[in-house]
């Protein structure tokens, strides 16, 4: 395998894990959304069924996209911001140890829309 290929393969890598284990967190929210429960903190004042629909599209609908690597770049910025906000606001008083999950999210989300997708993804079929 060239270096390059090597490459590809690390950008598959760091879009499709973190992608699938923010799922994890955004797939209770997708339920509780579905059903019709929009109870949920409201940290920046939009309300609580807005605060839950951006935090789906951040946590569940982009991660997705990251997964298949289709609009990579776009979709890498709803996660990140999500990741930001539940570092910087949601846990701005917590310790660090308390934001450092939201922290390492939102590095991935940045390097992912800095570097793009890689060539194993839709966007570069």
């Amino acid at each position: 395998m060239k270096n390059s290929s090597l490459v590809h393969v690390g950008l598959a890598i760091l879009r499709i894990l973190p992608s699938a284990f923010m799922m994890t967190h955004g797939f209770p929210k997708f339920q509780k959304l579905l059903s019709g429960n929009t109870e949920f903190p409201n940290p920046l004042g939009l309300g609580q069924a807005p605060s839950l629909f951006l935090t789906v599209i951040g946590e569940f609908i982009c991660p997705i996209l990251l997964i298949i690597g289709y609009k990579t770049r776009w979709a890498a910025i709803p996660s990140a911001l999500t990741m930001a906000v539940a570092a910087f606001i949601v846990h701005a008083a917590d310790p660090f140890g308390k934001k450092e999950l939201a922290l390492l999210y939102l590095t991935i989300f940045v390097v992912i829309f800095l570097l793009g997708p890689g060539k194993y993804s839709v966007d570069r079929r």
